[in-house]
């Protein structure tokens, strides 16, 4: 949160998505090419093919166009099963092999709902054979090599009409798009309006279902960098993807509270104990709700009920509705989009007579600062001392404690 810190990125995706057009602005801002070939060198794709990048000019507006040249004479018959292992056992990073095998993980498992076989059984063609795993790698490289403080991805067009694929003509959106917008929780804008093209593909949806922090409109645009990518159909507007560095904010700025997009998801149950109550609520906290709190109120025909609320990033919220589904037997999810304002803070620890107490601190807007140790440091800390947690942080209040931290300010 202070100046040198990781800058945030915006996908701005006004005629799609597409694995080529992400990799072309990424390295249209800067990014280096062996940034891309090194990982793939790792994983013996040297030789199987060939980046062809070039400047050009779409709908009259400049950028980068990539395009990823076969070079395997006859190329294997790969399936999802046999990339998988390939990419774990490469000595790739442990975040970059992680990032690679989200995305590939979401496009199998799409591709194998939509046909209804197993996600192992996918062939490669259909996530896009040699240049999918161009695209993909690259551009989890890419991104890792950018480091992101948050990355938002405007909602991308589907766009209309029907795609030639290896099972024919199929309708736009795509079944595996459609697929994985449903299963991300991602709303696809279609309409009338848009050219009779595939506009987003799978690849470039599950690159930013897995890599975006989000998908929405940013509150504030204040554009640093712009990485452009140019897309290889011509339609009645500009083809492009554009990579928006923002600016970094100043420590003045960064002291101001941030805003969040947040989904609140809830369900009203009257047929559950409380214990099935209890793990509804743990299941759905380490699944990644921000936070879930219950009510009790009173339903039709006088029973008593238990309303649920979880507050989740909308990157999240298609992997807790699975919860939802598997662990109560709620029929229906209610959803709306919130969000929040909160304040910059960092971990650390408090220096006390008694050893380090884990502790967090906050930065407030008028640039004061304030410091609360964990609760459960700080019981802990209680039982080892044999007194009561407020007696404990009541004295401490007292000394001057010096708060070391062990992360950047973040919100």
């Amino acid at each position: 949160m202070t100046a040198g810190l990781a800058a945030s990125y915006v996908v701005d995706c006004p005629t799609g998505l597409a694995g080529d057009m992400l990799l072309a602005a990424c390295l249209d801002l800067g990014v280096s090419p062996d940034v891309i070939h090194s990982p793939l060198r790792v994983l013996g794709l040297e030789n199987a093919y060939a980046l062809r990048v070039e400047e050009a000019r779409n709908g009259g507006l400049r950028g980068l166009r990539l395009e990823v040249e076969v070079q395997e004479t006859h190329p294997p018959h790969r399936h999802w099963g046999e990339l998988r292992q390939t990419i774990l056992t490469a000595t790739l990073s442990p975040s970059l092999r992680e990032k690679v095998l989200s995305v590939f993980t979401a496009l199998a498992e799409a591709e194998a709902a939509v046909h209804g076989i197993a996600a192992d059984q996918v062939h490669f063609h259909e996530v896009g054979a040699i240049d999918s795993l161009v695209d993909v790698v690259g551009v989890c490289a890419a991104l890792e090599h950018l480091g992101p403080a948050s990355l938002l991805c405007v909602p991308p067009p589907a766009g209309r009409g029907m795609v030639a694929t290896a099972h024919g003509r199929l309708p736009v959106p795509a079944p595996a798009v459609l697929e994985l917008a449903r299963r991300h929780g991602v709303e696809l804008r279609w309409g009338e309006d848009w050219p009779e093209a595939e506009l987003t593909t799978p690849t470039g949806l599950a690159l930013m279902a897995v890599l975006a922090d989000g998908f929405g409109w940013p509150e504030h645009l204040a554009p640093e960098q712009i990485g452009t990518g140019l897309g290889h159909r011509q339609l009645d507007r500009p083809n492009l993807l554009r990579l928006i560095r923002q600016h970094q904010r100043d420590s003045a700025e960064s002291s101001q509270p941030q805003w969040q997009d947040l989904i609140v998801q809830e369900a009203w149950l009257d047929d559950v104990s409380a214990e099935a109550i209890a793990w509804l609520i743990q299941q759905l906290r380490e699944a990644g709700a921000l936070d879930v709190a219950s009510t009790s109120l009173q339903m039709k025909k006088g029973r008593p009920g238990t309303a649920i609320t979880a507050l989740v990033f909308p990157s999240q919220a298609a992997a807790l509705r699975e919860i939802w589904w598997k662990e109560s037997p709620t029929l229906g999810l209610r959803e709306r989009r919130q969000g929040r304002w909160v304040l910059p803070r960092r971990h650390g620890s408090l220096t006390t007579p008694w050893g380090d107490l884990a502790a967090k601190q906050m930065l407030k807007p008028d640039g004061t600062q304030s410091v609360k140790p964990e609760r459960d440091a700080l019981q802990t800390l209680a039982r080892s001392v044999g007194l009561s947690p407020e007696a404990i942080w009541q004295q401490l209040r007292l000394e001057r404690l010096e708060f070391k931290p062990d992360q950047e300010w973040t919100c």
